[in-house]
């Protein structure tokens, strides 16, 4: 079992490496002038089975890009296995048709990683759980729903109520609500344009209560922001936001700083620590061990989905 690790997010990697006590492969990944990756193995791997760790964050194209080329790498190196372990699943969103004469790219970018040569993939909370089927080879979806509970009873808060900021999240909320015993709400929105959301109502009583958002990603914070701030209408005391992939496009650390929310809560699927440096209300807890955790019972053949039971 060995870890290569890709540039989107190398603290991650690190992080990862030092769970399972193992050093990174010694590898050489550069770009060309021309934007070109270029990838060199250092050592050999034949035969063993190999662990990729990459998220298709910003830029998205070249860091799916490179994670293409790692993997054709280690094929062509003769590797046993190979793992795309993708923390931040890229194109996720678009996953169905919605309107005429779109592309399904979550379905192109699977199999393009498919064909590339990897064996299996393991991802964290996946936009849509349909996004397995897309893929040919076996399919491992984490969810940070156990890490968010854990974090909610170490705060310590009071009079909670779990809210799903639009219907499709609502069994993400109910799972978090089992897990620290509330009750949920629901937030009814529509999108007018793709990045632009509008809140029509609140599914749900929220007055004087604690509201946890629960999400999977937050993008330019539009919809969180205006969630949170209609939750305060209706009366809620404090709103408080998990989120699993915080992309932050364009000026959402600034809307974040500025809305109404108490405290946002995130993994580090994706590397922000520069974008939130001096950010005061957000927070990021390490998704490593769970992740490193699932490595480890993906190399021993042990189940996976008990580490959720």
């Amino acid at each position: 079992m060995k870890i290569l690790a890709g540039t989107s997010n190398s603290k991650l990697c690190r992080d990862i490496a030092r769970h399972l006590k193992l050093k990174l492969v010694n590898s050489n990944i550069t770009r060309f002038a021309d934007g070109e990756v270029y990838i060199e193995i250092n050592e050999n791997i034949r035969g063993n089975s190999i662990f990729v760790v990459q998220s298709t964050s910003t830029p998205a194209n070249d860091n799916l890009m490179e994670l293409l080329i790692c993997i054709d790498a280690l094929r062509r190196s003769s590797a046993k296995n190979i793992t795309a372990v993708i923390p931040y699943f890229g194109y996720a969103r678009q996953d169905r048709k919605v309107v005429p004469r779109t592309a399904i790219s979550a379905k192109l970018v699977s199999n393009l990683i498919t064909n590339a040569g990897a064996n299996r993939i393991l991802s964290v909370d996946l936009h849509a759980g349909q996004i397995q089927g897309f893929f040919d080879i076996p399919v491992d979806n984490l969810f940070s729903t156990p890490i968010f509970a854990r974090h909610i009873k170490k705060t310590k808060l009071n009079n909670l109520i779990c809210v799903s900021p639009d219907v499709g999240g609502v069994e993400r909320t109910r799972a978090l609500s089992r897990r620290i015993n509330s009750s949920i709400a629901i937030i009814d929105k529509r999108r007018p344009t793709p990045g632009k959301s509008e809140v029509m109502n609140i599914v749900g009583s929220v007055k004087n209560k604690n509201c946890v958002i629960v999400d999977d990603i937050i993008d330019s914070g539009g919809t969180i922001v205006n969630a949170a701030k209609a939750l305060k209408g209706k009366g809620a005391k404090d709103v408080y936001v998990y989120i699993t992939h915080a992309v932050l496009s364009g000026q959402a650390v600034n809307k974040i700083e500025n809305s109404s929310i108490k405290r946002l809560v995130t993994t580090d699927t994706i590397d922000n620590s520069k974008k939130i440096r001096n950010s005061k209300k957000i927070e990021i807890i390490s998704i490593a061990p769970m992740i490193s955790e699932a490595m480890k019972r993906i190399a021993n053949s042990t189940s996976v989905s008990s580490l959720f039971k």
